[in-house]
């Protein structure tokens, strides 16, 4: 009996055993499955150049290749010559115009005298060889009211071509920070996947020699699967940053072109002083504000002269004969011999206005609501850009203080995890302060990074109130 006894407690013994030492062979099989299963495969776009060395691309470089492509750039810029167009065009509409034209009238005769059918032609064959100067002495033209609007449009189109480029300078600013950033936290996701790896290496060892709980073990197995994903996310992150900045610099989707990481070296901050003198000496959306206004005050200017009245005076050198020459005999007095044929004649319209049922009463009322509307919008564009301004400064301080700190709270994590990790090889610390120590050290290096593009961007958006400095 004692002996079937000790037998079946050997049998229990053996199966606990075998129980308690399974699940360390499962994790180490697990891990070494972990580790030798392939990464994950990215689908990229492949074009022509991939073969070749990449294209180094530095902010600067990005912002000229976005503007050549960005379709509202473009447009803007487009009317902005447009607008350039019609200022000389308003001009040149202020001049003399000069014109030549050149007629046959060809009248049927009436078979008894020399001239035609019709009273006004003093022959069959009538010739007009005219030179004509045309000029328009109205009061819009003696003031100059078209050309000043055609400045004053051309001036807003030059705003909204600057708030088009200010905007994507923006937008692209953002995209080449974003895949710079996210090509740091790859780096960073593949030092704590490294770190990981090593920690799992460190708790395996210790936990055969019996110096660390098989806990430690599983915790690093969960820590080194958390990192893995990261480390996928991240490189899916950059990939995706570097398709986001490809469309907007290439003209085919090229992804064959590396970024020039200047985060460590911003530009420095100016004064709000002279941050708000350059706002009110170059903002273009008080610009266009000003010259809408400007618009509306020539609008009313000349709903104003339309009530004077207008003086058309034209000029007209040349000849109307029967025959092309310096003299020749008219058909209806051939008596008379030669007679010469070149000459002028001036024709002067001045043109009153009267009753119009009060029509041109109605426009001018027409102009001043608009009037009354673009002063009321320029107030509230100076205030909003004020408000703007203020905001946009703050935003750019705090970010820019901001960065020291998160610089040295990465440092500190650094040299935390590094005595967290001489304390867990020399028996001193649990394998949840290795863990939480990694942890943070990604979370402050990835802060960091980001503390950096934020205050890049603050400086950008800074810029689209005040302009480059």
């Amino acid at each position: 009996m004692g002996k079937s006894l000790r037998i079946m407690l050997g049998i229990v013994g053996a199966i606990i055993a075998g129980g308690i030492a399974w699940p360390n062979v499962h994790a180490q099989t697990a891990a070494s499955n972990e580790q030798e299963q392939p990464p994950v495969q990215l689908v990229q776009p492949s074009g022509p150049n991939q073969q070749t060395p990449p294209i180094t691309v530095t902010l600067k470089d990005a912002l000229d290749r976005a503007r050549k492509l960005d379709p509202a750039t473009a447009s803007a810029e487009g009317d902005e010559k447009s607008a350039r167009e019609d200022r000389l065009q308003a001009r040149n509409a202020l001049l003399p115009q000069f014109s030549a034209t050149s007629q046959f009238l060809n009248t049927e005769g009436n078979g008894i005298t020399t001239d035609g059918r019709f009273v006004t032609n003093d022959g069959v064959h009538v010739y007009r060889e005219w030179a004509v100067l045309h000029q328009d002495l109205s009061p819009a033209t003696l003031m100059g009211t078209g050309y000043h609007l055609a400045e004053a449009a051309e001036a807003v189109a030059r705003a909204k071509s600057e708030i088009a480029r200010r905007g994507l300078t923006v937008t692209v600013t953002k995209d080449y920070y974003a895949l710079a950033v996210a090509q740091r936290k790859y780096a960073t996701a593949q030092q704590a996947l490294d770190e990981a790896q090593q920690f799992l290496n460190i708790s395996q060892a210790q936990e055969r020699e019996g110096q660390a709980a098989h806990s430690d073990s599983v915790k690093a197995q969960i820590q080194y699967e958390q990192q893995v994903t990261a480390f996928d996310e991240a490189r899916l992150a950059m990939e995706d940053a570097r398709l986001d900045l490809a469309v907007l610099l290439f003209p085919t989707l090229n992804e064959n072109f590396s970024v020039v990481d200047d985060l460590d070296s911003p530009t420095a901050l100016p004064t709000f002083g002279e941050v708000q003198t350059m706002a009110s000496r170059d903002n273009p959306d008080i610009r266009v504000a000003i010259e809408t206004l400007r618009q509306a005050d020539l609008d009313v200017k000349s709903a104003k002269n339309a009530f004077l009245p207008t003086l058309t005076v034209e000029t007209d050198y040349g000849l109307e004969a029967n025959a092309i020459g310096l003299s020749e005999k008219q058909a209806a007095f051939p008596e008379l011999g030669p007679v010469p044929t070149m000459g002028y004649f001036l024709t002067g319209v001045l043109n009153v206005p009267v009753w119009d049922w009060g029509t041109l009463r109605s426009k001018m009322r027409q102009a001043e609501f608009k009037q009354d509307s673009a002063r009321v919008q320029l107030s509230q564009t100076q205030r909003q850009t004020l408000s703007e301004l203020y905001a946009a400064y703050n935003e750019a301080s705090v970010a820019r203080d901001a960065v020291d700190k998160l610089r040295q709270t990465a440092d500190l994590a650094a040299e935390s995890l590094r005595l967290v990790n001489l304390r867990y090889q020399a028996g001193t610390s649990p394998a949840l302060e290795v863990v939480d120590a990694e942890t943070t050290l990604t979370a402050a290096r990835n802060a960091y990074d980001d503390g950096q593009v934020r205050y890049r961007m603050a400086l950008a958006n800074l810029q689209t109130l005040t302009g480059a400095f």
